[in-house]
């Protein structure tokens, strides 16, 4: 393509300057800039944050107003230097740019941009879409760029500005799409791990609902018998399991994972929404705008209130499933009727609704601290292996894949180390959940009557009654949840 001459320059630059002045006054304010660059629909139209760095660029008489003299001279320089950086890109030398030599410039600025932005960005500077981006192009795109000396930073700081804004001035256009986007991916996420590992939920209720004789390895270890007390770790397990199959056989298995299945899909999208408008709401507080570089407390703070949201919401559904699992014995009901008389049971217990709510501020103090680990044992180091990775490939961290193996070990850990240290709060809320149950006969009167009987009545071992089955469960849960959550976002194009 031949080179402007100063004539088309001129031409081009005051049709541009009468495009902006729409009102022909000869001079320019904030409101006229807007006006003119929504007329060319151009990038900066919405982007009012940039637009005032835009005018303070430009105005440089500081009278609040852009005159054709001050715009001549930026424009001038700021195309200059545009045309400087973009034959430095142009390896080839060919007059126009394609992503290979787009992305080795930005590799040599030291700038990490993933694949998927820089074809957002290359999308959105070549207009024509013939898979190249000309002067033209780059130029018309680049043109009110506020740096004095652009540079492939300062080209990404601006395009960052303006491409999540959409023409209505809205950030994240498909927010509500990417909501529904997660919803679903997270209750099947929920679903399938909560299907797969109930037979293991069902044998933790169980043994945290038995109240009797201490188990035999503690009995045994107490005596000075530590071989007979290993020998003895597996019996508990064994013998409820023995017991749960008499009463019904693989139903009782999966007793409560129908009312599972029914509380997980919303469960894990209040979880999870809450989770993320947390961290969105905390990162303003903190004075930026990004929830991925929040701090570790405020990380932690976001995961518990994400959990505690949740927990709330689906609290009266927990509790009928406990209470229906320690209600199936050998030859009682199952399926929808032991879920019906469950129900009326507890709407005719002299508590009524509030039977439903039994322990729930047990359970926030439980759900918190165990959302809040859970997420950011998780977050932090799947972040930490995908640094590793990136470092390695020398790729930006949103092109490392994460495999399945990684996640779900990550997952396993994350989960296991919040469930133990939450454990004991689980524990008795469980039981004043389940109380007056066939399983669990007896009644309390409070959080502190509970805690009171089980250490006097089991020691503090009581307070980990059931933690083996759970840890089983934890750890294939977790596991299972996160990998069939990543590949289900991943299936729907979620990042």
């Amino acid at each position: 393509m031949d080179e402007e001459t100063d004539k088309e320059r001129d031409e081009r630059l005051e049709k541009l300057w009468n495009t902006l002045d729409s009102g022909g006054d000869g001079q320019i304010d904030i409101k006229g800039l807007k006006k003119g660059l929504k007329k060319m629909d151009h990038p900066l139209k919405n982007a009012d944050a940039l637009l005032h760095d835009v005018l303070n660029a430009v105005d440089t008489s500081g009278d609040g107003h852009i005159q054709y003299n001050e715009f001549k001279v930026f424009v001038e320089h700021t195309e200059k230097e545009l045309r400087q950086l973009f034959e430095r890109i142009d390896r080839d030398h060919n007059g126009q740019l394609d992503k290979d030599e787009l992305k080795s410039a930005f590799r040599r600025a030291g700038l990490a941009i993933s694949s998927a932005k820089l074809d957002q960005f290359f999308n959105e500077v070549d207009v024509n879409h013939d898979g190249v981006i000309s002067f033209d192009e780059w130029r018309d795109f680049l043109l009110f760029i506020p740096a004095g000396t652009p540079n492939l930073r300062a080209v990404l700081s601006y395009y960052t500005s303006t491409a999540t804004v959409n023409p209505e001035g809205d950030v994240h256009i498909n927010d509500s799409l990417q909501g529904l986007g997660y919803f679903v991916a997270g209750g099947v996420a929920g679903m399938v791990s909560r299907t797969a590992t109930a037979p293991l939920d069902r044998l933790k209720v169980y043994l945290i609902a038995q109240t009797g004789t201490k188990a035999a390895a503690a009995e045994a270890a107490k005596e000075g018998a530590p071989i007979q007390a290993i020998k003895h770790i597996g019996q508990p397990l064994i013998d409820a399991t023995k017991e749960l199959w008499k009463a019904g056989g693989i139903r009782s298995l999966f007793a409560g994972n129908g009312l599972n299945v029914v509380k997980v899909m919303p469960e894990s999208a209040i979880k999870f929404g809450a989770y993320e408008a947390s961290k969105r709401a905390l990162a303003r507080l903190e004075g930026h705008q990004d929830p991925k570089h929040l701090h570790p407390a405020s990380q932690f703070l976001a995961g518990g209130v994400g959990g505690v949201v949740s927990q709330c919401v689906v609290y009266p559904l927990d509790t009928l499933k406990f209470r229906m699992q320690c209600e199936t014995v050998s030859g009682g009901l199952h399926g929808n009727a032991l879920i019906r008389s469950t129900a009326a049971k507890m709407l005719s217990s002299p508590s009524g609704m509030l039977s439903y709510y039994r322990g729930l501020g047990m359970g926030l103090a439980g759900m918190f601290p165990y959302s809040a680990i859970d997420l950011f044992i998780f977050e932090n180091f799947k972040r930490l292996l995908v640094a590793r990775k990136a470092r390695i490939h020398r790729c930006h961290e949103s092109d490392v894949p994460i495999g399945n193996f990684a996640t779900g070990a990550v997952g396993a850990l994350s989960g296991a180390v919040s469930a133990t240290v939450v454990y004991p709060l689980n524990v008795l809320r469980t039981r004043l959940q389940a109380q007056g149950t066939v399983l669990h006969p007896p009644t309390y009167s409070g959080i502190v009557d509970v805690t009171r009987k089980t250490l006097k009545g089991e020691g503090v071992v009581g307070l980990f009654r059931g933690v083996t089955p759970n840890l089983l469960k934890v750890a294939p849960a977790v596991s299972i949840s996160y990998v069939v959550y990543e590949n289900a976002k991943a299936f729907m194009g979620l990042q």
